[in-house]
């Protein structure tokens, strides 16, 4: 009988490859969206026509509860999570609610469904639905070494990451206070032609796509020197599936052990066009961050020994990826009068 999956973040990055990744196993795969008339949804649903679909939010106990229940999951992947972390800084009470509280409420559905009472956290029984949170580098945020594993401390320097931490240890705390079999995947910067148009890798694609076009002639940038550990989205949803088929629940770095500048990214990018980046960045003071995280580089050293994952796509080859792919949307928006995928994901 197929395993059954409920992810949340369905119509995001992650959600969409997970998704594909889990029906090429096959599972039935169920994504958690708000409402019906939803314009990313129907995007995912055209992309992958195999998945199903069941209402809930994350702010909202009850619809996780009944979705949960309807769905009856063997394997609950939590992706839902406001991710863009410059606005955490706007809004950060959201950001909380859904990246943070939102995690408890749906470790509460999950507890309530499955009948779970108090326990001595032993016992992870194999017949339990199975949880998974994506945590993030952002939790190290001021890190105290480099690179960094699952022994690392946490001190992060935004909203989003203090969210992602309590989101974080709320797992745990669940795996210990009931015996729940909830693992944390620590996911390093995951970037694909799916990234939402305002990241810094997906924004640079696009601009460089539409320079190429010669629809627009600058790219304006934050810090330039900001590094980060950056691999390829699709890989790291098989380390997502990879930590719920352990025997034992726990907690996994996920990265590539290799960082790269911001001025890296851009100067790889124009070249995949045979533009020379420095004529087209320009910076602007205004997009740098009140509190910058400076370098992150994951120890995927557990990933690769427990779970036997590797990285497979360089950053060389993301980046023509995504350019590749941006210049392919652009020439049809050109022509065509296509709107951009980027509007979408």
């Amino acid at each position: 009988m197929s395993k059954r999956a409920l992810i949340t973040g369905i119509t995001g990055q992650d959600g969409s490859y997970l998704a594909e990744h889990l029906l090429a196993e096959g599972y039935q795969v169920w994504g958690l969206t708000r409402g019906q008339a939803n314009p990313r949804k129907e995007r995912v649903g055209r992309l992958i026509p195999e998945l199903s679909f069941v209402n809930g939010d994350l702010m909202d106990q009850a619809s996780l509860v009944a979705a949960v229940d309807l769905v009856q999951p063997d394997e609950v992947y939590n992706l839902g999570a406001i991710s863009f972390v410059p606005m955490s800084w706007e809004q950060a009470e959201l950001v909380t609610e859904v990246n943070g509280t939102g995690v408890l409420r749906m470790l509460e559905a999950i507890r309530m469904v499955s009948g779970l009472g108090r326990s001595s956290g032993s016992g992870h029984g194999s017949g339990q639905i199975r949880f998974y949170q994506a945590s993030s580098s952002e939790m190290f945020g001021k890190v105290v070494e480099t690179p960094q594993n699952e022994h690392t401390s946490f001190h992060p320097r935004s909203p989003y990451g203090v969210a992602k931490t309590y989101g974080h240890y709320i797992t745990r705390n669940y795996r210990e206070s009931f015996g729940m079999y909830g693992v944390s995947g620590i996911l390093f910067n995951h970037e694909s032609p799916r990234r939402g148009a305002e990241f810094v890798t997906r924004k640079i694609s696009l601009a460089v796509a539409q320079i190429k076009l010669g629809l627009q002639d600058k790219l304006s940038l934050g810090n330039l020197d900001a590094v980060r550990d950056w691999g390829f989205a699709g890989d790291y949803v098989r380390a997502m599936h990879l930590m719920l088929q352990q025997d034992e629940p726990g907690e996994y770095v996920v990265g590539t052990g290799q960082m790269h500048s911001v001025r890296e990214a851009a100067r790889l990018a124009f070249e995949c066009v045979g533009l020379d980046w420095e004529e087209h960045v320009v910076v602007d003071p205004a997009l740098v961050r009140p509190a910058e995280v400076e370098t992150l580089c994951a120890d995927y050293t557990c990933a690769r020994e427990a779970l036997g994952w590797e990285p497979e796509v360089g950053f060389p080859e993301l980046m023509q990826m995504m350019v590749e792919s941006d210049l392919r949307q652009a020439a049809r928006e050109r022509d065509h009068g296509e709107v951009l995928a980027a509007a979408i994901w």
